[in-house]
């Protein structure tokens, strides 16, 4: 049950040296995973496996990278890059990311998007763990023609899915990942549909229950009202799609940025443990930059003393 932080530097002359900065600082403070999300700008792969090459005694993953419009091959050569870079401590979420997002950028279609989402874990599982693979589907073909073993990659790294709480992503994810991410799930998603549809999908095809990592959007600060006030505005797009908003309303309210955990340490890390009762094997606090650089040192703080505590209890 370790506690995590999904990463989000400042702007800064180099953006390869900030994250590098942030999670050492990380490391120092306990914390037990650093996520690095794909957005627009950096590469979340590349950055993942430079972090994983500098910074020791913590893991590293991705959450997430989409899958359009990057063919599953060449997302398994570079996670198997970053996991050689980081000696087996790297982990690599994908997902179908923002279809609106997704089809104004690249113009490609996302349509059949769950037999997509199938057809690519299977790739990448067989990879990743054998070697070669020669797969001819509905959506995609992949096809090894050379070696693609990197060497120092020793072990293929967990393989997690990103999903609000989509039954048919979760069913694939039970079936063929090792986990998943809730991105604005609720403990009551959580315990109510996203717990059982994982440990049913997995039960079916005799695998154990997959981990499941809460990523929530919290902070650490003084300044409760005007960060409440900024988390406002940066979540406001979430209301705008659906997969979120049926689990906004699930949790009994109405926007995106009340799901968001802001105040104190105690206030903070009360909220945190809702998210652990409801069936959450991890959290991963994404705190964005709605407050201050001290808040987020705060709140990376808080992380490693949380992380710590719930590591010397699991012993």
């Amino acid at each position: 049950m370790t506690v995590g932080i999904t990463l989000s530097p400042a702007p800064a002359a180099n953006a390869v040296d900030s994250y590098v900065e942030l999670a050492t600082f990380a490391a120092e403070a306990g914390v037990g995973t650093v996520w690095v999300a794909q957005f627009f700008d950096v590469d979340a792969l590349s950055v993942a496996a430079v972090i994983g090459h500098q910074v020791p005694d913590i893991s590293i993953g991705t959450a997430v990278v989409p899958t359009y419009p990057r063919h599953p091959l060449v997302v398994a050569s570079q996670a198997a890059t970053a996991q050689a870079a980081s000696g087996g401590r790297f982990q690599l979420g994908i997902g179908l990311g923002s279809r609106p997002l997704v089809e104004q950028a690249y113009g490609v279609s996302t349509d059949r998007a769950i037999r997509h989402l199938r057809e690519y874990l299977t790739v990448l599982r067989t990879v990743l763990s054998a070697g070669s693979v020669d797969f001819h589907g509905e959506t995609l073909t992949a096809v090894t023609p050379m070696p693609v073993a990197v060497a120092g990659a020793t072990k293929p790294p967990p393989l997690l899915v990103g999903s609000a709480a989509g039954t048919q992503v979760l069913r694939v994810a039970g079936e063929l990942a090792d986990g998943v991410f809730s991105f604005l799930a609720g403990p009551q998603t959580i315990a109510d549909v996203i717990a059982p549809c994982l440990a049913k999908a997995s039960s079916g095809v005799g695998r154990d229950d997959p981990r499941i990592i809460a990523v929530i959007p919290a902070v650490v600060t003084s300044d409760v009202a005007g960060v409440k006030a900024t988390a406002a505005e940066q979540l406001a797009f979430y209301d705008g799609v659906p997969a979120a908003q049926k689990s906004v309303a699930r949790e009994g309210i109405e926007h995106a940025h009340e799901m968001a955990i802001i105040g104190d340490e105690a206030h903070v890390s009360s909220a945190i443990d809702e998210y652990f009762d409801a069936g959450a094997t991890e959290v991963s606090i994404a705190y964005s930059h709605i407050s201050t650089a001290e808040d987020h040192r705060r709140t990376i703080s808080l992380a490693g003393q949380l992380n710590q505590r719930r590591t010397a209890l699991a012993k």
